[in-house]
């Protein structure tokens, strides 16, 4: 089957988390909006999908997946599906579950690291919370980025599988995102994350196994793996970096 990828072209976003996973598993996929306007795709196409009054399902926000006739939205929730036919989650209902929940709880993740720039208003420009998001950003530095990381390094002290992996012995679709996740934080706050890296040596060893994986290898470095960039979730402003 051919997959859809709906998601906005100039960032990777929470589009990213589903990349990842379409890469890893070679799957067949097209990233609608960043193919040519004039192929019937691009922006227009990823327009139409948003406001298509026909489909059931409608999506809230990007990223979206279309499978044949089906339209799911909702990163965790477009990983929930591709995972089992990825081959990246666990067989067994309750290891997918427990798949799930940690996407979820990365999705609050995100969330948090996404508002210390935007702590207001997301339509509101950077310049007009800057002293806001100072004060976010030490929070979130101190107390709620530690708290998170030190969560997930825990996770994978204590699977069965050995802590190599965040989930049983074998690569899952959150190992693909737990590397996303370090990648985006160590854009955004390079001076704190190198400060407290010490305390996470799974985390950094999982994130540097999931970068040397053959297809990810290849995937980053190629034109298809956009740049973190001031319109992301992750962004660098130095004065938010402690």
């Amino acid at each position: 089957m051919r997959y859809e990828l709906y998601y906005w072209p100039g960032i990777q976003g929470r589009g990213e988390f589903v990349r990842l996973a379409l890469e890893e598993a070679a799957a067949d996929y097209v990233d609608i909006a960043r193919m040519p306007a004039r192929a019937g795709m691009g922006m227009p196409a990823l327009m139409r999908l948003l406001e298509d009054t026909a489909i059931g399902h409608p999506p809230f926000a990007l990223p979206a997946l279309k499978a044949g006739k089906q339209v799911i939205a909702q990163t965790a929730n477009i990983l929930l599906f591709l995972g089992p036919r990825l081959d990246l989650a666990p067989k067994a209902e309750a290891g997918r579950l427990w798949a799930h929940q940690l996407q979820l709880t990365i999705a609050d993740f995100i969330s948090e690291a996404h508002d210390v720039h935007h702590p207001i208003a997301s339509g509101l420009y950077y310049e007009a919370q800057k002293r806001e998001a100072k004060r976010r950003a030490q929070d979130f530095r101190v107390e709620r980025l530690p708290k998170f990381l030190g969560y997930f390094e825990d996770v994978l002290a204590r699977n069965a599988g050995g802590g190599n992996f965040m989930i049983g012995r074998r690569r899952s679709y959150v190992d693909l995102s737990m590397f996303q996740v370090l990648a985006g934080l160590s854009y955004a706050f390079p001076r704190a994350m190198a400060r407290l890296k010490s305390r996470w040596p799974r985390l950094v060893a999982l994130y540097q196994r999931v970068m040397a994986r053959p297809r990810i290898a290849a995937y980053l470095a190629s034109s298809r793996r956009l740049p973190f960039n001031p319109q992301g979730i992750f962004r660098h402003y130095p004065e938010l970096d402690g």
